[in-house]
C-alpha cells in the first residue's frame, strides 16, 4: 500500500501539471475529494459540533482536500450566513495541507462575486461556482462565459466550474468550457454530467491550458480517468473513503482490471446516495457507517422504510454492508 506521501507525488506526476491564480499562486486540484452533508439537529439548526466529528473522521483518509457547500451540503436551503459559518468551521477543523474547496454559486453574477469573496475571506482555498440556472432558457454560451468571467475576475481565490444538470436542468456547453479555460483564475471543473465521451473532450480541448478535470461522482471514476481527468469529487466517499481512494490509487498504477473490479461494486451504492434517494439516502448511510448523517432540511423528508431496505440492499449485495 502506497503512503500518503506516495500518493501526492504520484498525482502531481499524473496530473497535467499545476493550475495558477491570478497571484501565481500554484494550486493542484487533483486527486479525491468528499462534498461533505451539512448536520442538523433534530429542530434543523446547524449542528457545527458534529460537522466538525465528520471531518475529523474523514481526514483520516488520503483526500486531496474537502468540498463544503456543494449540491451535497444542501446549501440552496442555508442562509448566507450559515453557508459562511459551516466554511468557517470546516476550514478550523480540516488539516492545513488539504485543500478546502467551497461552493459559492448564486443565481446572479454579484451575488456569486460577493459570496466567494466572503468564502476566501473565512479560509476556502478555491471557489466552486454551480451554473446559475433559474433563468436556464437565457443561459446561453455568452451568457455563462460573461457570468463565470466576472466572477474569475474579481475572485481573490482560483474559481472551478461546475455542471450539474441533473439538479440544474443545464449542461456547461463544452465552447463555453473551451473559452474559460483560457481565463487565468479559472482552473478545473467538475463535471457531474456522466458523458464520459464530453469528460474526454473536454480534457483534450483544453490541454493547452492549466485546466484540471474532475469527474463528478465515483460512479464513472474510473472511465474518467481512462480519458484524462485527474480525480474525482464523489460523494460516496463520505461513507467508503477509503475504497474510493483506493479506486484512484489503482487507475494511478495502471491495475486497470482490479480498479475495474471495484468499479462494478461501487456503482450501486453510488447510484443509490445520488440519484435514486439522494442526500436523504446519503445521510442514512452514514449514520450506518459511523459518522453523524442526522436528518435533512425540508421539504428534504426521510426515507420511507421501504426505500431504506432497498438502500442497504445496494450496499449489502455489493459486500460493503
Amino acid at each position: 500500500m502506497l503512503n500518503p506521501k506516495m500518493w501526492a507525488s504520484m498525482r502531481q506526476g499524473l496530473s497535467r501539471g499545476l493550475s495558477r491564480n491570478m497571484k501565481g499562486k500554484k494550486i493542484d486540484i487533483a486527486g479525491i475529494y468528499p462534498p461533505i452533508t451539512t448536520p442538523f439537529t433534530a429542530t434543523a439548526e446547524v449542528d457545527y459540533g458534529k460537522l466538525e466529528e465528520n471531518l475529523n473522521k474523514l481526514s483520516t483518509f488520503p483526500f486531496r482536500g474537502f468540498v463544503v457547500q456543494g449540491s451535497t451540503g444542501e446549501f440552496p436551503f442555508l442562509t448566507s450566513i450559515e453557508r459562511l459559518e459551516v466554511v468557517s468551521r470546516a476550514r478550523q477543523a480540516i488539516p492545513k495541507d488539504k485543500l478546502l474547496i467551497a461552493g459559492s454559486g448564486c443565481e446572479s453574477t454579484q451575488a456569486t462575486v460577493e459570496m466567494t469573496v466572503s468564502m476566501a475571506q473565512v479560509g476556502a482555498d478555491a471557489a466552486m461556482v454551480v451554473t446559475p440556472c433559474y433563468y436556464r432558457g437565457r443561459m446561453s454560451s455568452a451568457a455563462l462565459i460573461h457570468h463565470y468571467t466576472k466572477v474569475a475576475d474579481l475572485s481573490p481565490i482560483p474559481v472551478v466550474l461546475y455542471s450539474v444538470p441533473a439538479n440544474t436542468g443545464l449542461d456547461l456547453p463544452m465552447d463555453a468550457v473551451v473559452t474559460l479555460s483560457q481565463h487565468p483564475n479559472i482552473i478545473g471543473i467538475k463535471d457531474s454530467g456522466g458523458d464520459v465521451t464530453k469528460i474526454g473532450l473536454m480534457v483534450h480541448k483544453t490541454s493547452r491550458q492549466d485546466f484540471q478535470v474532475l469527474a463528478g461522482s465515483v460512479g464513472f471514476l474510473l472511465a474518467s480517468y481512462a480519458v484524462g481527468a485527474v480525480g474525482g469529487i464523489c460523494g460516496l466517499a463520505n461513507v467508503l473513503g477509503a475504497q474510493v481512494c483506493q479506486l484512484e490509487r489503482l487507475c494511478l498504477t495502471g491495475q486497470w482490471e482490479a480498479a475495474r473490479t471495484l468499479q462494478h461494486r461501487l456503482i450501486e451504492p453510488n447510484t443509490a446516495v445520488t440519484r435514486r434517494f439522494g442526500i436523504p439516502g446519503m445521510k442514512k448511510t452514514m449514520d450506518w457507517f459511523g459518522y453523524y448523517g442526522g436528518p435533512c432540511r425540508a421539504p428534504l423528508q426521510e426515507l420511507s422504510p421501504t426505500e431504506e431496505e432497498a438502500l442497504r440492499l445496494d450496499f449489502s449485495n455489493n459486500g460493503w454492508l
